[in-house]
């Protein structure tokens, strides 16, 4: 069954193209453009985004200057600079777009409310979710399951720089196999690297399936959207 609606996770690194920082216009253009494909065809589109690109609490914290606490509202701001990077992009390809942020910033975007986020989807808007969970400690991949769950998402489609997920790591090994389908068991095992474990077991609960899939190979959201074809690609269910 071809999905209705879907939240697709983007990593923040992947917007800062070849630079490895920040921004880079043609990365957001591109995905822009992708997203679109799957507006036309009528999916409903949620969307959540990282911030490694500017900053990941993690490593702000580090050296013992900034508390991680902090950190990690550091991190959840640079989600929200992506965001409405995003959602100025979706709307120069003639989109309506709503972001929806876990912290208040009524200046800048709505905050996170289930029943209006599902409002906007199914009135053909695009939903960008930023801020994380609106908490420490839990990543953007908590996020995206949490909000996949909310608002009744059929799936989740990890958008990353690699075609799925492998045996082992294919950057270091010629031999690497790409998995087509793992349990949510496979997906926990502390050598493959799909999602944090929070985010997994969250999606096991749901019975939600992730597809984790290279988001630079021009058109594979719709293939495997739209149109249901995950070869090339990986499932955990």
């Amino acid at each position: 069954m071809k999905p209705k609606r879907v939240l697709v996770k983007f990593s923040g690194e992947a917007l800062a193209g070849s630079s490895g920082f920040g921004i880079e216009p043609k990365v957001i253009k591109y995905i822009a453009g992708e997203i679109k494909s799957l507006a036309i065809a009528g999916v409903e589109t949620g969307i959540v985004i990282g911030g490694g690109n500017i900053i990941r609490g993690v490593s702000a914290s580090q050296g013992g200057i900034i508390k991680r606490t902090s950190g990690d509202h550091m991190g959840m701001l640079a989600t929200v600079i992506n965001a409405i990077a995003l959602k100025e992009a979706l709307e120069h390809f003639g989109l309506s777009v709503r972001v929806q942020s876990a912290i208040k910033m009524e200046a800048i975007c709505e905050t996170f409310i289930m029943g209006r986020a599902i409002r906007h989807l199914q009135k053909g808007r695009v939903v960008i979710f930023a801020a994380g969970t609106g908490n420490p400690f839990f990543t953007t991949d908590t996020a995206a399951t949490l909000r996949a769950v909310e608002i009744g998402a059929n799936m989740i489609v990890k958008a990353t720089k690699v075609n799925g997920v492998y045996d082992k790591d294919p950057n270091k090994f010629e031999g690497a196999k790409l998995l087509s389908t793992l349990s949510y068991d496979d997906a926990l095992r502390d050598d493959i690297k799909v999602m944090d474990d929070t985010s997994i077991a969250l999606a096991k609960d749901n019975k939600l399936p992730i597809v984790v899939c290279n988001m630079f190979e021009p058109g594979n959201l719709a293939k495997i959207i739209v149109d249901g074809d995950l070869n090339g690609c990986s499932i955990v269910k």
